[in-house]
């Protein structure tokens, strides 16, 4: 597999990536999360941070790992991500696909209270453009990896 450009908004430079703990868990798990769509990265970018930055990797696959790839928005992903911010583990080192933004979320959350059904959920989030994120979760996963440069999105 040849190499990929993937990307990481942030408010500063994280030339040596870290799988930190948070309080919250994300779509994935904890991990350290990319994306291969660099319009993704910037929002990430501006969301929290006032001057944003664009943190550009290139990564390339290690078969030997064990890695998970979700290439739509489909129950299982919906049983991945709702297990996931749920606060239970997995042990995969990678994970790709689409993500849960805050209002796919809110529709996740809707569903997994019974407020409305599976097909209503999917009709909502059929509605949504097309996300992509990778995230890393062990230190075997970040190797494949590699810190390229740091765009500044004030420039």
């Amino acid at each position: 597999m040849k190499n990929m450009e993937i990307y990481h908004g942030s408010g500063e430079k994280v030339e040596f990536p870290e799988i930190i703990k948070t309080k919250y868990t994300k779509d994935f798990s904890w991990g350290f999360y990319c994306t291969k769509n660099i319009e993704q990265a910037r929002r990430w970018a501006e969301r929290k941070h006032k001057n944003g930055l664009i943190n550009v990797y290139s990564y390339k696959e290690n078969s030997n790992l064990k890695i998970k790839k979700f290439e739509k928005m489909d129950d299982e992903w919906l049983d991945f991500i709702a297990k996931c911010r749920n606060g239970e583990s997995h042990n995969y080192d990678i994970v790709e696909g689409p993500m849960a933004d805050d209002t796919i979320w809110n529709f996740v959350n809707d569903c997994l209270n019974g407020d409305i059904s599976r097909e209503v959920f999917w009709e909502y989030a059929k509605f949504k453009s097309p996300t992509h994120q990778i995230s890393f979760h062990t230190k075997k996963a970040l190797e494949c990896i590699i810190f390229e440069r740091v765009d500044n999105l004030n420039e």
